[in-house]
């Protein structure tokens, strides 16, 4: 197998070349028995939806549960890990995601309903979830028409819309703890609380699980697609962008208070306050993840100064910083409001296909 994983290492290595990448790591020897992919300097701009950001160090696709477990299981306990899905609520800073960044192939996608049950793989998107559901006349699961983003994510940061949570649907997740350990989580110990759940750090959800309760699918159908109308409507749905960028404090709504201090299309390089939505952030076709995090910093600056509330970011920031010369050698230095480089979580895993440069159904949080 240390054929297959070694020429994915290499493609983007001069011929003869030892595998290496921009952070100037050896390949991890955990990979010499993958029988998935591993690529060196592997993009992530590609199918982030902001279209921004660096490289992940190491881009490792699995074959399937068993490959991602014995990857963990005999990586570097140092080795940082990081599941990414389509990038839907994602912000990848210029300089790259040190370590191994984690994408879930179309294998892991599949979604099957059996005794009033949805189990799906996590990187099935929220849209096939929905009509499965609707499918098989179990209501309860329309409001994930309107989350763009993967069953891993949805699941890792309790995603939801509408006045509905995963939290509220979720029976059961199957997780890959960060040494390799195959687990099945309840909604209980994953307590949940708004936009949270208490996985740790390298953790990877693969599948989950969901419930509802017997409906009509003629009359789950007309709620998904009033969602989506509503979705059409009030959301820049045909931009690049992240979906809802800061949580909604309790007692308020992100969006009001955005607006009330007077942010709304306010922009900073080719990053943009979306005009139609303002707690949508926007890249109008050349903003750096910089200026897109700077802009986020901004308004957050602005709402604290006009109404007393702290936003908090709902969008996941991930990476180290661009090396400036004006600022050293970037992995964080500069970063607005002094924002921690921390390889944080996100969007747990899985393929769900890029989404387009025209229309994207954005959501991931309330309107």
């Amino acid at each position: 197998m240390q054929g297959m994983v070694e020429g994915a290492v290499r493609e983007r290595n001069a011929p003869g070349s030892a595998p290496s990448t921009a952070f100037g790591g050896p390949p991890p020897r955990a990979g010499e028995d993958l029988r998935g992919t591993l690529t060196a300097n592997g993009s992530l701009a590609d199918f982030i939806w902001f279209r921004t950001g660096g490289p992940a160090e190491w881009l490792v696709r699995p074959s399937d549960v068993e490959d991602l477990a014995g990857l963990l299981k005999t990586l570097d306990p140092s080795t940082p890990v990081l599941p990414v899905g389509v990038g839907s609520n994602l912000i990848v800073r210029d300089g790259g995601v040190p370590g191994v960044v984690v994408r879930l192939p179309k294998a892991m996608a599949k979604v099957s309903v059996q005794d009033g049950r949805v189990r799906a793989g996590a990187g099935a998107m929220g849209i096939t979830v929905a009509s499965a559901a609707r499918d098989a006349g179990i209501a309860g699961l329309e409001f994930l028409r309107g989350i763009p983003g993967t069953v891993g994510g949805a699941v890792r940061m309790n995603a939801g819309a509408y006045g509905r949570d995963v939290s509220d649907i979720l029976v059961e997740a199957t997780v890959v703890t960060r040494d390799g350990t195959v687990e099945t989580w309840s909604a209980e110990k994953l307590g949940f609380t708004y936009r949270h759940s208490d996985l740790p750090a390298g953790a990877v959800v693969v599948e989950a699980v969901f419930s509802g309760t017997p409906g009509e699918p003629a009359v789950i159908g007309a709620e998904m697609d009033r969602i989506a109308a509503e979705r059409e409507a009030s959301q820049p749905l045909r931009s690049r962008t992240g979906g809802s960028t800061f949580k909604n404090p309790e007692g308020h709504k992100a969006w009001a208070l955005i607006d009330a201090a007077g942010c709304r299309g306010l922009t900073r390089g080719d990053a943009q306050v979306s005009e139609k939505h303002c707690n949508f952030l926007l890249n109008l076709g050349s903003a750096s993840s910089a200026e897109i995090e700077a802009l986020g910093e901004e308004v957050r600056d602005k709402v604290k100064a006009h109404s007393g509330v702290t936003l908090e970011w709902e969008i996941q920031r991930v990476g180290i910083a661009a090396p400036s010369p004006l600022r050293g050698e970037g992995r964080g230095e500069g970063l607005p409001n002094s924002a921690a480089p921390a390889r944080s979580t996100s969007d747990a895993a899985g393929d769900g296909g890029r989404p387009p440069l025209g229309p994207l159904p954005h959501a991931g949080g309330e309107a």
